[in-house]
């Protein structure tokens, strides 16, 4: 496995139901089940869906007479009630295990209490906790740590405001790496390096500073191999491509270097995925980036 390869196999759950793309469900499916069959499967992770569309995307599944080798791997979003969602997930997949399979479950939960509920109802499956912007994520991952939780960390939106500053995220990041917390991220995410994208795919859009995935997935994996905070809010904020060199055995950043073993553990430790509206823009930026690697 090339260092590229072993920190973006399977990095992108597709959720192109979701703004700024907005897909309907046939369309987003159609275009889940071509990625699915490209050369770039290797970088695709989940279909995410609303809890409440579960049986929507079964029933277009099996009237389209799919014969797929495994059945999709779903990342379903809970809504306000996340402990009830989780059950439904599990009745779920007791009932279409040879079409689609929820394997995650994602849910906002606030406080202690939501945690615990939802915690206490999760069974096999792997829950994200959404936890509340703005406020120091530290105690709270301290909970989703012992109850075997995951974390989720927003990044952005197609407004400016829904962006978190860099230093939230690398709180956000440090306290996974210390408690050994696996997180996902979404949105904001559709390209390698950080720099100013439109916000939407709307002519004349608003531009805004967008996090890139690769400058917050390295920094992840440098936190994780001892890199100060202070240089991981400088890796995050790194807006020059050439600052990173891709060869089969490492990834660089200016002087901090991780191998392909040290970007696997970090995968297998901390970092889980990323949800993007696009699967094409990711791949795309990779492959314009660092095609030799």
């Amino acid at each position: 496995m090339t260092a590229l390869r072993a920190l973006l196999a399977g990095i992108v759950d597709y959720a192109g139901l979701f703004p700024p793309a907005g897909l309907d469900l046939p369309a987003a499916v159609s275009n889940y089940a071509a990625y699915r069959a490209s050369d770039d499967a290797w970088m695709l992770g989940r279909f995410v869906v609303p809890m409440a569309r579960l049986d929507e995307l079964t029933a277009l599944l099996a009237a389209s007479h799919r014969r797929e080798s495994s059945p999709w791997r779903l990342a379903a979003l809970a809504g306000d009630d996340v402990a009830r969602d989780l059950t439904r997930a599990r009745e779920f997949n007791g009932s279409n295990e040879h079409l689609a399979l929820v394997d995650c479950v994602e849910g906002k939960l606030a406080d202690r209490n939501a945690i615990e509920r939802a915690a206490d109802a999760s069974g096999e499956l792997e829950l994200f906790a959404e936890l509340p912007a703005g406020v120091d994520p530290a105690p709270l991952v301290e909970i989703l740590a012992r109850r075997g939780v995951h974390a989720k960390l927003r990044t952005g939106g197609v407004t400016a405001n829904a962006f978190p500053p860099t230093p939230g995220v690398v709180r956000f990041l440090r306290a996974c790496i210390d408690t050994g917390v696996a997180f996902k991220a979404t949105a904001g995410l559709h390209h390698p390096i950080t720099a100013i994208y439109p916000l939407t795919y709307a002519s004349g859009a608003a531009a805004h500073r967008m996090f890139g995935f690769m400058n917050l997935f390295v920094a992840a994996a440098a936190l994780a191999e001892g890199i100060a905070n202070q240089d991981a809010a400088l890796l995050l904020d790194e807006a020059e491509a050439a600052a990173f060199t891709v060869t089969r055995h490492a990834i660089r950043w200016r002087d901090c270097e991780l191998t392909a073993a040290a970007l696997e553990g970090a995968r297998r430790r901390v970092v889980r995925s990323f949800g993007s509206c696009s699967f094409r823009e990711p791949v795309d930026g990779v492959a314009q980036l660092w095609a030799a690697a």
